[in-house]
């Protein structure tokens, strides 16, 4: 499962999301997508933890949560829609 971060500040780091989502368990990967044109993040995140469990509770404790000045939403990433040949897999940087 992947989690959707979303209404995220512009600060925000990948280390920031990590130390966050860390004290849910171990991260194995985030994504923190950028614009191709400006460069600028886009405001959302998404990140991948090794237990199904530990994403659960990351979730449940984090969506709504006020983090650098920004109520941010944490929720399960959805497939991505449309014929853009992911397969329904969650984005990842290559498909900005």
């Amino acid at each position: 499962m992947t989690i959707y971060v979303g209404n995220l500040s512009f600060q925000a780091t990948e280390e920031d999301l990590r130390e966050v989502f860390a004290e849910y368990g171990k991260v194995s990967r985030i994504s923190l997508p950028t614009d191709r044109e400006t460069g600028r993040k886009r405001g959302f995140a998404f990140v991948e933890m090794e237990e199904d469990a530990q994403e659960d509770r990351a979730i449940s404790e984090l969506d709504g949560a006020e983090w650098l000045g920004r109520e941010i939403r944490v929720n399960k990433a959805k497939p991505r829609e449309g014929g853009g040949g992911g397969g329904g897999a969650p984005r990842r940087n290559s498909d900005y």
